[in-house]
């Protein structure tokens, strides 16, 4: 059950290759596409659902900070900095591997949720570090043989949901990432009804926010898959422009080897997470890139997310009052 990045994404026999609609990218990015149809392999996709109009960075600085309940730290866009994205031609769903900014702001997501190192929470919690993270069932329930890139781990399942609790009560969003991590491409429409839908169902139970992204193992998925996954209520499909391998160190998926603005950054719950984050989060502030608030930038990008929910404090109790009633 590798998350890897070398998957590409395969179209439906049954559905008609509609041509590509190339824009100009920002930030000298190779062009983008909006096709849903089949596509070159991850390490040379284009990023796509992304249109680059309205982009440019204001000269005012950015706030940072929490965004309802959605959401860690991080930097949150400017007025018109942010590309709008939408689905391609056929698409149900947008596809995103990467956010449409001239802005130095990079987003950091993590897989699977085998190896819950309490370490890495309070990282999250000291640092106030926005991350996304796509949860998946039989990782985090430990069920099955683990990830390989778990092995030695020492937490692996250990916290089960109440870890991914943890970091919900931190402003983390967990999203879909199926039950039992598959090759989408390999499965039937009901099949994938019921690892997308089911996991969706699960994470909603468990969290007690109903997930709206989904990320397909391996970055494999068809047009199906969009289908699947606008009918079980989610948002986008997000993938991912580079990969953290471990001790920190950046796998990139573009020719030029170098962080670009508005990429995607993927990472699993893995052993010594920790200890990578932190060599990570080094390396990216020495590059002089920001952490973005991926939650608020995709909205800026008028992705349809359900509404933010703000918890509320429980109501105060009623203190009794000293004189009797009459």
């Amino acid at each position: 059950m590798i998350c890897s990045t070398g998957g590409a994404r395969s179209p439906e026999s049954s559905v008609a290759s509609p041509a590509a609609a190339i824009t100009p990218s920002p930030a000298g990015r190779p062009a983008q596409t909006s096709s849903p149809s089949a596509g070159p392999s991850l390490e040379n996709r284009p990023v796509t659902g992304a249109s680059p109009s309205g982009a440019g960075p204001a000269p005012s600085a950015a706030p940072t900070g929490p965004v309802g309940a959605v959401g860690a730290a991080g930097a949150l866009p400017r007025p018109g900095e942010v590309g709008r994205i939408r689905a391609g031609s056929g698409a149900a769903l947008p596809v995103i591997s990467a956010i449409p900014t001239r802005r130095k702001v990079v987003f950091l997501t993590i897989d699977d949720g085998w190896e819950q190192d309490p370490g890495f929470v309070r990282l999250v919690r000291e640092r106030a570090v926005p991350i996304t993270v796509f949860a998946t069932r039989d990782a985090v329930e430990a069920r099955g043989v683990p990830d390989p890139g778990a092995a030695g781990g020492r937490y692996v399942g250990a916290g089960k949901w109440a870890y991914f609790r943890e970091l919900r009560d931190l402003g983390v969003p967990i999203e879909d990432h199926t039950l039992t991590h598959p090759n989408l491409w390999n499965l039937g429409p009901a099949a994938q009804r019921t690892e997308i839908c089911g996991a969706a169902g699960v994470i909603a139970g468990e969290i007690g926010r109903r997930p709206a992204l989904l990320r397909p193992p391996f970055g494999n998925y068809t047009g199906t898959t969009l289908r699947v996954a606008r009918r079980c209520g989610l948002s986008a499909v997000l993938l991912w422009t580079a990969s953290v391998q471990p001790g920190g160190k950046i796998s990139y998926q573009t020719p030029d080897k170098r962080l670009r603005p508005g990429d995607i950054l993927l990472l699993h719950f893995r052993a010594n997470l920790a200890r990578d984050f932190r060599i990570l989060l080094d390396k990216i502030e020495r590059r002089g890139f920001e952490l973005g608030n991926l939650d608020a930038y995709l909205r800026a990008a008028r992705v349809r997310l359900p509404v933010a929910s703000v918890p509320t404090a429980p109501p105060t109790p009623a203190v009794p009052s000293a004189t009797p009633p009459a």
